[in-house]
């Protein structure tokens, strides 16, 4: 299951974030946005957990945590594709 972290840290690492994750399960991968052209965090990430009952424990655990003075929020992302379409 993919997770989008939001409200991150603009100094969080992606080591940080999977530290973060990992008491809940095992982490297939850990994404953190950056700008193309600064080269500096976004604010947001993604977490792919690849068992849905680990991915779902550690939403519950971390969305409103306070992480460095921000409280992230966590959410299941949304995959491509998987939206209805309109018209």
């Amino acid at each position: 299951m993919k997770l989008l972290i939001r409200n991150l840290p603009r100094t969080t690492s992606e080591e940080e974030l999977q530290a973060l994750f990992e008491p809940y399960g095992s982490i297939q991968s850990c994404t953190i946005i950056l700008d193309k052209e600064t080269g500096l965090s976004k604010g947001f990430g993604f977490i792919n957990m690849p068992k849905p009952g680990e991915a779902k424990a550690a939403m519950k655990m971390l969305n409103g945590h306070d992480l460095a003075g921000n409280k992230i929020r966590v959410k299941k992302a949304e995959e491509p594709g998987s939206a209805p379409s309109a018209g």
